[in-house]
């Protein structure tokens, strides 16, 4: 067969898919699109999946993720030991400052309790934890093969349950009247379709990859950022939806956001960017200056405060320092640190000011309280005294070479800003009224949970648990 003739025949079954009316379309291919096409077929609906990226890049973010946070009474075979429901909300409650809905992220937290099992019945598995900074073996669940292989699971269970995927498919309008869902408007490839189905369930992630939305709250220096995930998740249908009367949620300027390697992609260079090793060194910005407390808690707990403070330092970059100490305590990134036998060599390759970056490598030494028991695994007493900022835990000298450092840029992985849902992640209207048809899931309605700040694993808890929720839902809502 041809090219020409593949192609034709791809786009003529695509018309096909596309001129059948569906119970239920979700939009978005990720962990959450894909929980809840799952959970409205096995509720009995027909479901069809528009995924705007083509089929290698399916999957959005979930592609890059490791992990999922998930309360649980017990240890299992790759979890340590119990994390309680309460424990849970006291760390969601602390990295967000208690900018969350409580009743949202209570139930999210209740439901999270048979994720794992229902997760796994989807045909996903897990393996133990990772070590170093992570001390996540308590609390998260590792997928066996990363994220990739645990959105291959799901889609293989999707597809043998009937559920319809089309990729290259974007929605380019909606057709909403009072709330009620009645179609949307599909884009794949020059041909445009118009989708009736029953229900809608939005899953298609934040605005992170849309630069010019990003300028709209952050200014000039959003150029400056990177896009640690997918570049197709534009926002597209985040606008559509608020422009068509759903109540927004979330503050536009938050965002999950983390430090990772300067000489990463613009796009889409994924988990093995970041850098985990903050706790065992120093950061500077580009005036050899400390800007933040590097031991102020656990890794899980801060690390996504650093995209931020990134952001917020002159020209958007900063450099994580340390020694040969600790080159083997962390798990390594895609690029090798750069090296130097002594600080002020190291501060030439950086284009530092020598003098300046000693001086600091200096004054944080000697502010160390001698007799402290260096442990990464607890809040040790090792720390700094008359510093500032200082170093609350894990502080010792930065002293032996060679030293290192690593360059770094504010990594986005996901907005705030979303839609409004409720426990049934049905949305909610900017009039105060509840959603006929209309259900979402994933980081397009995170905002409802994360109002500021982030602990590990908890994005793939909001897309699974709201995700099986808005499936439910939609397929409720089409019998009903």
């Amino acid at each position: 067969m041809t090219r020409e003739g593949a192609e034709a025949q791809t786009a003529a079954e695509a018309s096909a898919v596309l001129g059948r009316r569906w119970d239920v379309l979700v939009v978005g291919g990720g962990n959450a699109a894909l929980c809840a096409a799952i959970a409205a077929r096995r509720d009995g609906a027909s479901v069809l999946v528009l995924e705007m990226a083509p089929r290698f890049y399916r999957g959005g973010n979930t592609r890059h993720t490791r992990n999922m946070r998930c309360a649980h009474d017990t240890a299992t075979d790759t979890l340590t030991g119990p994390y309680t429901e309460d424990e849970f909300w006291d760390d969601l409650k602390r990295v967000t400052q208690g900018h969350t809905d409580e009743e949202l992220a209570r139930f999210m937290i209740a439901q999270s309790k048979d994720m794992l099992g229902w997760i796994t019945e989807q045909g996903v598995r897990f393996q133990p934890s990772l070590g170093g900074t992570l001390s996540l073996g308590r609390t998260n669940s590792f997928f066996l093969g990363g994220g990739r292989s645990m959105l291959n699971a799901l889609y293989q269970t999707a597809e043998w349950l009937g559920v319809e995927v089309l990729y290259d498919a974007e929605v380019v309008d909606l057709d909403i009247a009072d709330g009620f869902f009645l179609g949307a408007q599909v884009k794949h490839g020059v041909q445009r379709h118009m989708v009736r189905a029953g229900a809608l369930v939005a899953a298609a992630g934040g605005f992170e990859a849309n630069i010019d939305w990003l300028k709209e709250y952050w200014g000039p220096p959003a150029e400056n950022f990177l896009i640690r995930g997918t570049p197709y998740n534009r926002g597209t249908m985040l606008r559509m939806l608020l422009d068509k009367g759903v109540k927004p949620v979330g503050d536009p300027t938050q965002c999950h956001a983390v430090a990772i390697d300067a000489r990463a992609p613009k796009f889409d260079g994924g988990i093995i960017t970041r850098l985990d090793c903050v706790v065992f060194g120093i950061v500077m910005n580009n005036k050899a200056e400390r800007f933040y407390d590097e031991g102020e808690d656990f890794w899980p707990k801060r690390y996504a405060i650093w995209g931020r403070l990134v952001a917020q330092q002159p020209d958007q970059i900063a450099y994580i320092v340390f020694d040969a100490k600790s080159l083997t305590s962390f798990m390594p990134s895609l690029y090798p640190p750069i090296s130097a036998a002594t600080p002020e060599e190291l501060a030439g390759k950086l284009g530092l000011d020598p003098q300046a970056f000693a001086a600091t490598v200096a004054n944080f030494n000697a502010s160390i309280v001698p007799g402290g028991s260096f442990d990464h695994t607890v809040l040790d007493d090792c720390r700094t005294e008359g510093l500032t900022p200082p170093k609350t835990h894990w502080a010792r000298p930065i002293d032996t070479a060679p030293f290192y450092a690593y360059p770094v840029r504010p990594g986005i992985t996901f907005t705030y800003l979303g839609v409004r849902v409720d426990r049934e992640a049905r949305m909610q209207m900017a009039d105060g009224s509840a959603a006929a048809n209309m259900f979402a899931a994933g980081e397009i309605m995170a905002g409802n949970v994360l109002g500021r700040g982030y602990a590990a694993g908890i994005g793939m808890t909001i897309g699974s648990v709201f995700g099986r929720c808005a499936g439910t839902g939609a397929a409720r809502s089409v019998r009903n």
